[in-house]
C-alpha cells in the first residue's frame, strides 16, 4: 500500500512539475503573441501525450499488481482452508479420544462390585 502512495504522490509531482515548467517558461520568453499561442499549444500537445503514455504505465502497473496480489491472496486462503482441515481433522482425533475415555470410565463404573476392571 505504502508503494501505492508513493508513486501516487510522484504522479501529482510529476504533472504539477510539468504544467509549472510549461508556464514559466511562455511567462518569461521573448516571443510574439502569434508564437506564444502556438508554443502553448505544441507544449500541450507534449504534455497530453506524456499523460497519456504515463496513465497507460499506471494501468499497466496496476494490472500486474492486481494478478501479483489476487494469486497471493489465492494462496493464503488455501493456506488458511488446510489449516483449517488440518485443525478438524486434530478436533475429530480428540473427541474420538475423549469419547472413548468417557466409554471406558462409564463401563468400569457400571460393573457389578464384585469384578474387577481389566
Amino acid at each position: 500500500m505504502s508503494e501505492r502512495d508513493e508513486f501516487g504522490a510522484f504522479m501529482i509531482g510529476f504533472v504539477v512539475g510539468a504544467l509549472t515548467g510549461a508556464v514559466v517558461s511562455l511567462l518569461f520568453a521573448p516571443q510574439s503573441g502569434e508564437e506564444t499561442r502556438v508554443l502553448i499549444k505544441e507544449r500541450a500537445i507534449e504534455l497530453g501525450d506524456r499523460v497519456s503514455e504515463t496513465a497507460q504505465k499506471v494501468g499497466e502497473e496496476v494490472d500486474h499488481r492486481t494478478v501479483e496480489y489476487r494469486q497471493k491472496a489465492e494462496e493464503l486462503a488455501g493456506k488458511a482452508r488446510a489449516g483449517v482441515e488440518d485443525l478438524g481433522k486434530k478436533g475429530a482425533a480428540v473427541l474420538e479420544e475423549s469419547k472413548a475415555k468417557v466409554t471406558e470410565v462409564v463401563q468400569s463404573v457400571a460393573k457389578p462390585k464384585g469384578e474387577t476392571p481389566v
